[in-house]
């Protein structure tokens, strides 16, 4: 296939999806990733599309959601590692809220094997997931189902929230900075969002290391309010990201990393109730290195080469 008829379809794929992942484009065109990322940074610069991280989306992110079928197929294994890694802070008899999202949803299903727990949520796709379990209390709030993401929204969701109060809030998003924390391309979902936080004592925000550093119209959680953050490890490439997770770390949000083949790639949680520390050292920290092996790992993919021969130097002690 030409580079003229490669770039043409996968433009026709974004138009029609709105979102589309790097390994996607590259299956349906029968292409390297690498060659896909060269046409969609052609594309990009024509005013055709825009990239992400790990995909390419229709131009004017500020204002364009894409819906869940768009998402589901969007860094699907780093999804699946982040929520492997959630699942562990979460445990027996706890009351926890769940917000709507992709992530999220992949939460959901591992939670439910936690005997006892009760889980809060505005999400069809949550609810659906702990359906089955046996051991999960499932609260819906009300409101007016948003079809785009599954999601009640609105005034009678929020108030259905008053007075509510749970150990966790499980949030994802569509960007996360340090700047602003957490946002969303929907006020609506955006208001709900806010609500979920307040009956809440700690927040925990799940984001893919696409989402470091975008920002989008409304916020729904400041940075100075997340507690956790559960990211996978970006690539060696991806140094926006890299600076964006230190930025996190510095304003005080504890980071755990996890590997997208697995959270043993990443830092193990800490259980409820112990002192909340950062799970995972980041570029330019200062300090030892908790975490064992996995947390190593993590650092010498975040930090570089200067990273490795500090993790070299450590294990040599």
């Amino acid at each position: 296939m030409f580079a003229a008829e490669r770039r043409q379809l996968i433009l026709e794929m974004v138009r029609a999806n709105g979102a589309v992942s790097l390994r996607e484009l590259a299956r349906v065109v029968q292409t390297s990733e690498v060659t896909v990322r060269r046409d969609v940074r052609a594309l990009e610069a024509e005013g055709l599309l825009d990239r992400r991280h790990g995909g390419a989306v229709l131009p004017g992110g500020f204002t364009r959601e894409s819906g869940f079928p768009q998402k589901s197929h969007l860094a699907t294994a780093e999804k699946t590692a982040i929520a492997d890694l959630a699942a562990g802070l979460v445990e027996e008899g706890e009351a926890i809220v769940v917000g709507a999202g992709t992530t999220t949803q992949e939460l959901a299903r591992r939670l439910a094997r936690v005997p006892g727990l009760t889980v809060v949520t505005n999400s069809l796709l949550v609810a659906q997931a702990l359906a089955h379990a046996n051991r999960v209390e499932v609260v819906m709030t009300g409101g007016t189902l948003r079809g785009s993401n599954y999601a009640l929204v609105g005034s009678g969701a929020e108030q259905s929230l008053q007075g509510l109060r749970v150990s966790r809030a499980f949030l994802s998003g569509s960007g996360l900075t340090a700047e602003r924390g957490l946002s969303t391309s929907n006020m609506l979902s955006a208001s709900v969002d806010r609500a979920l936080v307040q009956a809440a004592a700690e927040v925990v925000v799940l984001a893919d290391h696409t989402k470091l550093g975008t920002d989008t119209m409304f916020q729904t959680v400041p940075t100075d309010v997340i507690t956790r953050l559960v990211t996978d490890e970006p690539p060696a490439h991806d140094e926006r990201a890299a600076t964006e997770l230190q930025a996190l770390a510095d304003q005080g949000v504890q980071v755990a990393v996890a590997g997208a083949s697995g959270p043993s790639q990443g830092a193990d949680p800490v259980p409820a109730g112990r002192q909340p520390r950062r799970d995972v050292p980041l570029p330019g920290q200062r300090r030892g290195v908790p975490g064992g092996p996995s947390a190593l790992r993590s650092t010498a993919a975040l930090a570089g080469a200067a990273g490795e021969a500090r993790v070299a130097d450590l294990r040599r002690r």
